[in-house]
């Protein structure tokens, strides 16, 4: 068997550690993109392409990759905690071709950053991209004004922001299009669970995600943590959940079928969030998930039009933890997710 992907990634993050000066940064940067080709780079090569048709890869980590599959080289021993249970996206697409007929029931993507924050889109090269690939929906999810970091909006600015959008959705309608852009925003929370926005600025939203972005090496049990987020009245979805990267950092700890009990019991969501480096939840977790009967959103966290194909690795996950089609929330036509988020903000929806 050829090497995947994600072998391929393994590899270059050991050879990483092997290095020193600017390979490091190299090799590892070279891993992490590893999770995003959108082919299999050993059947390019039996193709006779180029490996430099592929995202982040030069002349010298090619020779590299060359060497490797030609050889047959196979990833030995346990991959650590930081870089196991990754999927790349080449592998996803190649799972989901097995079983076409569930990629159809997907409407939409529920979390993309623009210009607004960090993302290099604008609100309407979202919703062409969206557009192009057949949604229902697209919701607009930026930082929060708490992350300076990812220049996260204030309440002026998600004003101003919604002004955009609604001419989005006018200019798409026009053109006899059937996109939606939801208003939405990726909503910053500390560790107890408090959002960064005014209830008022918040209630005017299609939708509201909330995740955390601080203390998230903390090596304790998070639990409640993860109970007071969802117990926030502003929010509907929690979004990555353990806050994990890739090769990076392990992400959270918690009594996660508490989490996810609690979660169903406000009948709140939890994201796959789809980037590559995050794949969070991952498929372990959401089997647990889904024992105890919890929302799945999915949403790829994309920062550029083009990163709107990462959504096949969380369809892939929802897949093979088979995650029941009512209980994903991407799923749902547009009506039937505003009436559901309105359910969930009166508290009528809980169990």
């Amino acid at each position: 068997m050829s090497l995947t992907n994600a072998e391929l990634a393994e590899l270059l993050a050991r050879q990483s550690e092997s290095e020193s000066g600017i390979l490091v940064r190299a090799f590892r940067r070279a891993a992490r993109n590893a999770l995003s080709w959108p082919e299999s780079a050993a059947a390019l090569i039996a193709q006779n392409h180029s490996l430099l048709e592929l995202r982040g890869i030069g002349p010298f980590i090619e020779k590299w990759i060359r060497g490797w599959i030609n050889n047959s080289k196979r990833v030995s021993g346990k991959i650590p905690l930081l870089r196991r249970d990754f999927v790349s996206l080449a592998d996803a697409r190649a799972f989901l071709k097995k079983n076409p007929a569930w990629g159809k029931n997907l409407r939409g993507d529920l979390q993309m950053h623009t210009q607004w924050s960090d993302g290099s889109g604008t609100v309407a090269e979202m919703a062409t991209a969206g557009n192009e690939r057949g949604y229902e929906y697209i919701a607009i999810t930026d930082h929060s004004k708490g992350l300076k970091i990812a220049g996260g909006i204030d309440e002026a600015n998600l004003r101003a922001q919604g002004r955009e959008i609604t001419a989005a959705n006018k200019s798409i309608s026009r053109c006899a299009e059937s996109l939606i852009v939801l208003r939405s925003i990726e909503m910053n929370l500390n560790p107890r669970g408090e959002g960064d926005m005014n209830s008022r600025s918040l209630s005017g939203l299609d939708l509201v995600l909330g995740s955390f972005h601080s203390a998230l090496r903390v090596t304790g049990d998070q639990t409640e943590r993860y109970v007071a987020a969802l117990r926030n009245p502003h929010i509907q979805i929690l979004g990555h959940p353990r806050g994990r990267i890739y090769n990076f950092r392990l992400g959270l700890r918690a009594d996660w079928r508490r989490v996810f009990a609690e979660a169903a019991k406000l009948d709140k969501a939890l994201e796959i969030d789809c980037y590559p480096d995050r794949q969070d939840l991952n498929v372990g977790l959401l089997k647990l998930a889904r024992a105890e009967g919890t929302r799945i959103s999915l949403g790829t966290d994309a920062h550029h039009p083009w990163q709107l194909e990462f959504i096949h690795l969380g369809l892939a996950a929802a897949m093979r933890a088979k995650i029941p089609a009512d209980r994903i929330v991407n799923f749902m036509t547009v009506q039937a997710l505003r009436n559901w988020v309105a359910g969930v903000r009166d508290g009528s929806r809980q169990r």
